[in-house]
């Protein structure tokens, strides 16, 4: 799955622009002009996302981005991480059985899913 979400950028009353994501209502941001808050959004949702795996949710599938929306990607590993997580979370996998099957330590594996965790991309 590609992790880009749909996003809509709303003026506030001051001039700035408030970003909101309608299919990760907990991310939410803005910034003083559109790229300001274009590079905020992607922060907010790949933090709201990481709070998803926190709580141990499903990640929610991206919708399709309406005329006027802009779709956010996350980062490439946590892109990665959550692939991972909702792959475990489908086939009903534990970390420790990962583990096992990766020839790894659990912890290893817990930082790998760890979306918060600083991973480099070949490891994931």
């Amino acid at each position: 799955m590609i992790y880009a979400y749909p996003c809509r950028l709303t003026s506030d009353e001051d001039g700035s622009l408030v970003v909101t994501f309608p299919d990760v209502p907990e991310a939410i941001t803005g910034g003083r002009n559109r790229y300001e808050a274009l590079a905020m959004a992607e922060d907010a949702l790949a933090t709201a996302l990481a709070g998803y795996v926190h709580a141990k949710w499903d990640i929610p599938p991206p919708s399709d981005a309406d005329q006027g929306q802009v779709s956010v990607p996350v980062p490439t590993v946590v892109a990665a991480k959550l692939a991972l997580y909702s792959a475990m979370r489908a086939q009903r996998i534990t970390k420790v059985e990962l583990a096992d099957r990766l020839g790894v330590s659990e912890s290893a594996v817990r930082k790998l899913t760890n979306p918060d965790h600083r991973s480099h991309i070949g490891q994931v």
